[in-house]
């Protein structure tokens, strides 16, 4: 019995201690933003989710296959104190309070960095550093005289052939470095104030994105964070209303599944381009649905799961870029809808094949679940009750029957035309048998008069009547 109490006593003890580990564990869900992609997510393309040109942050750094990149950080470093002319002490000030704020920005970082406060924080300046150096590269009034022009990164050579890895690398979700870094490290050249516009715009411009997203305070999380509020900023000017109404509770799970592209034309939905680019302006009015337009290139797929990864991953993003995905896959099947897609401008083609841009989006939605609770949940329901309409349906099996192969289309012109010249002959040969049988006999003329004469009057008797004349026979 006694036994049994001292049991007792200690799974308790085990217990509550196992409790009380979990009461700060709100607030490094409150702080971390850059994740170890799960194997369940990355097994089906482990290289998308890992940088192949240059390591930023604790996650990476070790990599052999990375190192050749290292010394160019370090030039990079002593090229930005020499152009910012400022001492590096300072930047290291301006760092040193925030290290347990950017180390809680990571998930699952090593034990190693736990505990090394100089390691970990040279390791922020120097990548944070290096960043600040490639994305002024495009900026006019930075003077890059001080780099050797035959410099491999830091050069036009360098844009051409390195800067596309080290964009494609920034957009890794395990590749990140807190935005707080940048933000620090620019604060000693604005008078010790954080220019959070000015970092934004710096990224912004290295990435092309016209579109400046808004936060609480300008502050985003990372690049990756940036970059996909970018993607998903609405257009400037207010457009037409659209059907989006709030979600009502689902009764048939049929109505959100929608035709590819080529079907939804067949059914006599007009595809046209949306007028801005932000991945939310998808709208569908009156058989008119429309898609904003984006270039599919290279680096799309991997940019695109790490959004999805990231959408998963940190809890409040939303699933706008996964409910976008989702409802691309679904109206693109084959090399045929892309086709399409590309004669209305909503997809151009810088990959190389459709049947590979296709193959990319339907792999990109495995395992992944549209939200029928979005608005563009909504918009499915209503194009998928669009196109069963009566006259839409008889539409599209008229069209996807007859007129998808050109033989079919052939046949269906030959046989038209023969009809068209059996009805002719037949209304030619049965018009006068009518026009003679049916039609009303001509008046009659009146008939000729005919004039009789008066018989002539009987001639009178002679005076003497003839001598009779002998009726002897003649000898």
């Amino acid at each position: 019995m006694e036994d049994s109490k001292v049991a007792v006593g200690v799974v308790a003890g085990e217990l509550e201690t196992l409790a009380n580990a979990t009461k700060n564990q709100n607030v490094h869900w409150n702080r971390r933003s850059i994740y170890k992609v799960p194997a369940s997510l990355s097994a089906m393309n482990r290289p998308a989710y890992s940088p192949q040109t240059v390591s930023l942050g604790p996650y990476h750094c070790t990599r052999e296959d990375l190192k050749p990149m290292e010394e160019h950080k370090q030039r990079a470093l002593r090229y930005f104190l020499k152009r910012t002319k400022k001492p590096l002490p300072l930047f290291v000030e301006a760092l040193s309070p925030e290290v347990q704020i950017l180390r809680d920005s990571y998930d699952q970082l090593d034990k190693s960095w736990q505990g090394d406060d100089k390691s970990f924080l040279k390791l922020m300046i120097l990548d944070g550093c290096f960043l600040l150096e490639i994305m002024n590269l495009d900026n006019i009034s930075t003077d890059f005289s001080n780099y050797d022009k035959d410099d491999p990164v830091f050069s036009s050579h360098g844009k051409l052939y390195v800067v596309p890895h080290i964009q494609r690398d920034m957009l890794m979700i395990e590749n990140q470095l807190p935005m707080l870094v940048l933000y620090k490290l620019v604060a000693p050249l604005h008078d010790g104030i954080e220019d959070h516009d000015y970092v934004n715009n710096l990224v912004l411009g290295f990435f092309r994105r016209i579109n400046k997203p808004e936060s609480q305070g300008g502050k985003f999380l990372h690049v990756l964070d940036l970059y996909r509020k970018s993607l998903l900023m609405p257009p400037a000017k207010p457009q037409q209303p659209s059907r989006r109404r709030p979600p009502k509770r689902r009764t048939d799970d049929n109505n959100w599944i929608i035709r590819s592209a080529t079907e939804l034309d067949e059914a006599g939905v007009t595809l046209k381009k949306s007028e801005s680019t932000s991945l939310e302006d998808i709208r569908f009015r009156r058989g008119v649905l429309r898609l904003p337009a984006m270039v599919v290139d290279d680096a799309t797929e991997a940019m695109f799961l790490n959004l999805i990864a990231l959408e998963r991953l940190h809890v409040g993003t939303g699933n706008q870029v996964t409910s976008y995905v989702c409802f691309m896959d679904s109206i693109i099947d084959t090399e045929r809808d892309v086709a399409l897609l590309h004669s209305k401008g909503i997809v151009r083609n810088a990959l190389g094949s459709d049947k590979a841009v296709a193959k990319m989006f339907n792999s990109l939605s495995k395992d992944l679940t549209p939200d029928l609770d979005s608005s563009l949940g909504v918009i499915r329901k209503d194009v998928s009750a669009y196109c069963k309409k009566k006259w839409n349906e008889w539409r599209a099996n008229l069209i996807h029957t007859y007129f998808r192969s050109p033989w079919a289309l052939l046949t269906v012109i030959a046989a038209s035309i023969l009809f068209a010249l059996t009805v002719a002959q037949t209304v030619y040969t049965i018009y006068p048998y009518y026009n003679t049988n049916d039609s009303p006999p001509p008046p009659s003329a009146p008939p000729p008069t005919v004039s009789v004469a008066p018989p002539p009057a009987p001639a009178p008797a002679p005076a003497f009547p003839p001598p009779k004349r002998s009726r002897r026979p003649f000898h």
